[in-house]
């Protein structure tokens, strides 16, 4: 009789010892995956929150100076809900196809300067060459919102 408790004693022991490891591997494994779904959450309210217009007009001769100074310059109208930065942060853009450094443009909010937020316009100032008599596009990518823009240099 004796015999028989020790044995149950012994596997109730092991089947409680299985029991808090398989514990601690779920509890581990779901914190896990709640903190990846928070850090994608934030990211998704970035990209629905962020939304942008190029407002320039492609017919317009201040769209690119071709004076010499190879500047392009595009108004880019905040019209989502999330402010953006006037750094360059979360900000990409492409020129034909090339990848632009950020410090290769500027970005300038217009009517007195300040935060690029909800309603606001901003001249982003490119520095490159174009060639002349061809046609030219130019891709924008804020938090994931893009934007192309396509011009001709005569």
């Amino acid at each position: 009789m004796a015999g028989d408790s020790v044995s149950t004693l012994i596997l109730f022991i092991a089947a409680m010892l299985v029991a808090a490891g398989v514990a601690g591997t779920l509890v581990t494994n779901v914190n896990e995956i709640s903190n990846s779904v928070d850090t994608k959450s934030g990211e998704m309210t970035d990209k629905i929150e962020t939304d942008i217009e190029i407002i320039s007009d492609p017919g317009s001769e201040a769209v690119y100076n071709s004076d010499g100074a190879g500047n392009i310059t595009l108004l880019v109208k905040n019209t989502g809900q999330k402010t953006l930065a006037t750094d360059g942060t979360g900000l990409d853009i492409l020129v034909n196809g090339s990848y632009v450094s950020s410090d290769e443009y500027t970005i300038t909010v217009r009517d007195g300067g300040g935060s690029w937020r909800d309603g606001r316009v901003a001249a982003i100032e490119i520095d490159r060459s174009l060639a002349t008599g061809e046609e030219h596009r130019v891709q924008v990518t804020a938090n994931g919102a893009e934007e192309v823009f396509e011009f001709y240099v005569p």
